[in-house]
């Protein structure tokens, strides 16, 4: 309950500053609709001239880039404001103030920044989830739903989890990573069959950053191929890990921050 009410009250403050600011809102809403626009327009385009990607039809990767919007939309939400540890809460300093509060740090720096705006793209994937279904035949069943929700839960940590540990990196080299932006981009990659990357690329994106886990094997699943059945049926496990292992390493990195004043 204490939890909920912390979630309730940040939620109600960021509201506020959307609604003071809505031409930010509009003009953020307008830049991720455009960039998930020209996304579909390259798979539209990519199907025009073969029938099919490594043995996925059209409909199926509309239906695993619909996926992938659900937990990249909720790591958007939850998990933004982490790129804002390096600089403004260790180089800063705004981290003594969290640590001075009695609640958890790593749910504080969560919650400062609840991107609201981003959960408008969970309606933008489960349309284009929704259509693919349609257009590559899926036969819905009563155990599609539950397997969504523990997926996408899944792979929201999973996005959490890596950004969560990068950011807490911070730590140890005095604010300076560079490599969340770049991060960033390597995590779209997990809105495509990881068959169609070579052996050293497909193995960093199934073993080491499982971005495959965030769509490719939970699609694959759904749409009953039995090459994502197993990493399917692991993506909340996976999720889970990768996300301990991050709030494993924040809370080793939180014993070693001094102060902005050190």
């Amino acid at each position: 309950m204490h939890y909920w009410r912390l979630f309730s009250g940040y939620s109600k403050q960021y509201l506020k500053k959307l609604l003071a600011y809505r031409g930010d809102f509009f003009a953020q809403f307008f830049a991720d609709l455009m960039s998930q626009i020209m996304s579909l327009v390259l798979i539209l385009v990519i199907f025009r001239q073969i029938p099919r990607l490594n043995g996925w039809n059209e409909g199926e990767m509309l239906f695993l880039y619909g996926f992938f919007l659900l937990p990249y939309a909720l790591f958007n939400v939850f998990f933004s404001n982490f790129f804002e540890v390096p600089r403004r809460y260790i180089l800063q300093g705004e981290l003594d103030r969290v640590l001075v509060r009695p609640a958890p740090s790593l749910f504080q720096v969560m919650l400062e920044q609840i991107e609201l705006e981003s959960a408008l793209s969970l309606v933008s994937g489960f349309l284009v989830l929704l259509y693919g279904a349609k257009t590559a035949g899926l036969d819905w069943s009563w155990w599609h739903f539950p397997v969504l929700i523990l997926t996408v839960t899944g792979g929201t940590l999973i996005y959490g989890g890596i950004f969560i540990a990068l950011a807490s990196l911070a730590f140890w080299f005095e604010g300076n990573i560079a490599l969340m932006p770049t991060m960033y981009n390597i995590s779209v990659y997990g809105r495509y069959p990881v068959t169609v990357y070579r052996g050293i690329v497909r193995f960093i994106l199934t073993f080491i950053l499982p971005f495959a886990f965030t769509g490719y094997f939970p699609a694959a699943l759904l749409l009953g191929k039995k090459e994502g059945l197993t990493g399917g049926i692991l993506t909340p496990l996976v999720g889970l890990v990768v996300f301990l292992i991050g709030v494993l390493i924040w809370n080793r990195g939180i014993r070693r921050y001094t102060g902005a004043g050190n």
